[in-house]
């Protein structure tokens, strides 16, 4: 007599070797076609997990639901190599772990716009590569929806950021948002943002896939000839992912200067004196914190914003409040600090003297761009030079000049510091004198929400 626990038993096992055999195979097929997966391709472990839907990742497992997965091969292997190649792009670019803000915080984003976001950027990075194992043909939706993607932010790289960006702008209605939701989810997205026991924390998974996709960009410059123009789309993606980030407060900090200032220094005073005197004589200690301190503030700089045609004045406003923003920490500003705030296109068009916080909320709330001519960086240096003959300044430590486009450089090093911001939408490499700073961040960078 049969045993149906049995059979039961040996159907699920069956079921689940065949599932291993599927995602092995699309697995071999992916490297086959992409060789400079090779390391990412084997950082997630295949787990059976009856509850999700199709397939579905936390970083470490690709989890799978066999009847949906079986079901999809059946219907084209496309299917399921895409929604492999979907789920680890994922990984490699971090969507599912919490991300960091240049202001040291956690970002916080809307769950329903986030989510689609990713994935459509994930979709967009397949769509552009001409590879056979994961082809599907282009819906009229799909479409349209990169057309409009890539027209609203006149971008190529659409990094999810700028998807999320765009999707909180447009505040789409829910019908069109289940429409795209339809058309671009294609993994289950439960497993985000959880750390599991057992498993590395979130911080240390975003480390090893940041890792992982580093050692992607350097084998895809090796395969270049192989990988050829079709992949261009995602090596940019790559490029953004991998840039340096910096925090733009301590980027500041470079041009502090050490001043002494009233305050108790508590890293010079010894307990075991102090606690040893008033042992021993009672209310009198051997040794007192010195009543000054010695710390780096920033007292006198110039800013410089670029007002030609190419810089918006929204990116400048958010810039000039980002950096107020940071003056107002009293550890790195003195209380009375010299600012110069210029605007120049071809040539200077306003200079605001701040010498406080006050002043400098009150340029905020009134600021307005002058200018909206051509580039030219040479001009505020010279009217800088002109300020110091003057005496506006009795200690210049450096200059900070806000732009997005590109202009004549002076030939010649300032005595101070001088650092080059760049807003950009795309990242891409500016070329700066070597005697200069460069610092190149994005909008999304500037205006997003933190805990």
């Amino acid at each position: 007599m049969d045993n149906p626990i049995r059979e039961e038993q040996l159907y699920e096992d069956r079921k689940q070797n065949i599932c291993i055999d599927i995602l092995t195979d699309c697995r071999n097929e992916l490297y086959m076609n992409m060789r400079f997966l090779d390391v990412s391709l084997s950082g997630l472990r295949f787990v059976r997990h009856d509850t999700i839907h199709f397939l579905g990742t936390d970083g470490v497992n690709l989890y799978y639901q066999p009847e949906q997965l079986m079901r999809a091969y059946a219907s084209g292997k496309n299917i399921v190599n895409r929604g492999y190649f979907h789920t680890l792009l994922h990984c490699l670019f971090c969507h599912g772990f919490p991300e960091r803000s240049n202001r040291g915080g956690i970002i916080k984003r809307d769950e329903t716009y986030w989510n689609l976001a990713c994935d459509m950027a994930v979709e967009f990075i397949m769509d552009d590569l001409v590879l056979r194992c994961i082809h599907l043909p282009k819906s009229p939706i799909r479409r349209q929806a990169e057309k409009r993607f890539r027209e609203q932010k006149n971008s190529k790289a659409l990094t999810a950021q700028k998807l999320y960006r765009t999707l909180c702008e447009l505040r789409l209605p829910e019908s069109e948002i289940a429409m795209y939701q339809r058309e671009f989810g294609i993994d289950d997205h439960q497993f985000w943002y959880k750390e599991r026991p057992g498993q590395p924390n979130n911080s240390r998974k975003r480390e090893n896939w940041d890792d992982t996709r580093e050692k992607m960009q350097t084998e895809m410059e090796l395969f270049s000839k192989e990988a050829g123009q079709s992949q261009n789309t995602m090596s940019e993606q790559l490029q953004i992912a991998n840039r340096k980030r910096y925090d733009y407060r301590e980027f500041l900090r470079k041009f502090a200067i050490p001043k002494e200032v009233m305050q108790v220094d508590m890293d010079t005073f010894d307990y075991i004196f102090y606690h040893y005197g008033m042992q021993k004589y009672g209310n009198m200690p051997l040794i007192e914190p010195l009543e000054t301190k010695e710390v780096n503030q920033i007292q006198d700089f110039v800013i410089v914003i670029d007002t030609s045609m190419s810089c918006e004045g929204e990116l400048v406003k958010k810039f000039l409040e980002h950096t107020y923003e940071i003056l107002r920490e009293a550890e790195s500003f003195s209380h009375r600090f010299h600012v110069h705030i210029i605007q120049c296109d071809d040539k200077i068009r306003h200079d605001q003297k701040i010498t406080d916080r006050e002043q400098m909320k009150h340029y905020m709330e009134h600021f307005e761009v002058l200018g909206q001519g051509g580039t030219d960086f040479r001009p505020p240096f010279t009217y800088v030079e002109e300020l110091k003959s003057k005496g506006e300044f009795l200690k210049l430590k450096g200059l900070l000049y806000f732009t997005d486009g590109y202009g004549v450089f002076p030939l010649k090093k300032p005595d101070y510091d001088v650092a080059f911001i760049f807003m950009k939408e795309d990242y891409q490499d500016v070329d700066v004198p070597p005697w200069a700073l460069k610092l190149i961040i994005e909008p999304d960078e500037l205006d997003t929400e933190i805990d």
